[in-house]
């Protein structure tokens, strides 16, 4: 889709298309958002342009935004990369700077956590990617990055999730490891 300069803006064609992607996808899940209508999720993103853009990067890298959820305290809609496996266009990257300065050879495109802040969304927690797995099944071929907590990335390591026999699973690896198949899954508040 074709943005306009350098702002975080869609053009109106875009808007439209996005927003008619996020309509039939929402009407095709009810399941992730019970109680929640298309109407009052329109209204919020007609209001937050940036948000919009944040979705249509996560659209456009193969994520598949949904609404999941509404969040009582903050009055924000919550999204999440529903698609089945981690999205296309972000796997193979490390989770953060600091794993990508600490390769020396055969370095990775990019990292997680930079990625996401470009696209100005955030990367599931642990809590969050379990929610997600509560509503289908994902990640039965790929896994995702999780945000890791701080003891764990100062010793080094960084988790990760999947979903294998029914199950769903963390582990853990160096922050500096990437994979085919581990891109990560993000969020986003409106």
């Amino acid at each position: 889709m074709e943005k306009n300069s350098n702002k975080k803006e869609l053009s109106a064609a875009n808007r439209e298309e996005l927003l008619n992607t996020l309509k039939e996808r929402f009407e095709k899940n009810k399941n992730r958002h019970k109680g929640i209508t298309w109407a009052e999720v329109l209204a919020k993103l007609e209001t937050n342009p940036e948000k919009l853009w944040s979705l249509d990067e996560m659209e456009l890298s193969g994520g598949e935004p949904d609404v999941v959820g509404y969040d009582n305290n903050t009055a924000e809609y919550i999204f999440y990369d529903c698609a089945a496996e981690s999205p296309k266009g972000r796997r193979s990257l490390c989770y953060d700077y600091e794993a990508l300065a600490s390769r020396k050879e055969h370095k990775p495109k990019n990292n997680a956590i930079d990625v996401a802040t470009a696209m100005g969304i955030e990367i599931l927690t642990e809590t969050d990617y379990r929610d997600l797995q509560k509503m289908g099944k994902f990640d039965l071929k790929t896994s995702s990055w999780l945000k890791t907590p701080a003891e764990i990335r100062a010793l080094g390591g960084a988790i990760f999730g999947d979903r294998r026999y029914d199950h769903i699973f963390k582990y853990h690896n160096g922050a500096e490891s990437y994979y085919a198949a581990r891109g990560f899954r993000g969020s986003l508040r409106v």
